[in-house]
């Protein structure tokens, strides 16, 4: 993994020294509203026990997005192989990240190294198909929505009866929308 850059974002490797900023993500209800009902107690869960309780530090997937500016803690952007050819994008921001095309601006950089150097074919991303902000990002990615799925849960977060959506781009799609 190599550090990337993008106009207002510096996007690290994690570290081990991270993991702190990264459950303080997880303990913001609002952050964790379409993963977990809100605020995660830690006392409480296991790491083992949920996957959405990640990174901790040491996952090679991951980088830690920090501030160009004052390297303040920004959130964390995944670009996880499934596949030799397919990743899956992911990230979590602060709220004070929110709404400032931060989500965008550190999502589109992973893409670009996914498909620019990591090799991939086809990344992936889904969340809540009531979570416009995530989506809006997707979508701003030149992904697009190819399908809504509807699981079931014993204990559903409100909003899951809309389903879970999935957008994906394409290799050949990502080239085509990059200027010369």
């Amino acid at each position: 993994m190599i550090t990337l850059q993008t106009r207002r974002l510096v996007l690290a490797p994690c570290q081990p020294g991270d993991a702190a900023d990264f459950i303080g993500l997880e303990r913001d209800a609002e952050v964790m509203r379409f993963l977990h009902r809100g605020a995660v107690d830690h006392n409480a869960v296991g790491s083992q026990d949920v996957s959405f309780l990640m990174p901790r530090g040491n996952e090679s997937y991951v980088w830690t997005a920090r501030r160009k500016d004052d390297e303040a803690f920004v959130g964390w952007f995944c670009l996880y192989p499934e596949a030799p050819v397919l990743a899956e994008l992911g990230y979590r921001l602060k709220r004070d990240g929110w709404w400032q095309g931060l989500a965008t601006e550190g999502a589109g950089a992973l893409v670009d190294w996914g498909f620019g150097q990591a090799g991939y074919e086809t990344i992936f991303a889904g969340t809540m198909a009531v979570n416009l902000g995530s989506r809006r990002v997707m979508e701003k990615l030149g992904m697009t929505h190819v399908a809504t799925d509807f699981p079931v849960f014993d204990d559903p977060i409100p909003g899951t009866e809309e389903g879970e959506v999935r957008y994906e781009l394409e290799r050949r799609d990502w080239q085509a929308g990059k200027p010369l």
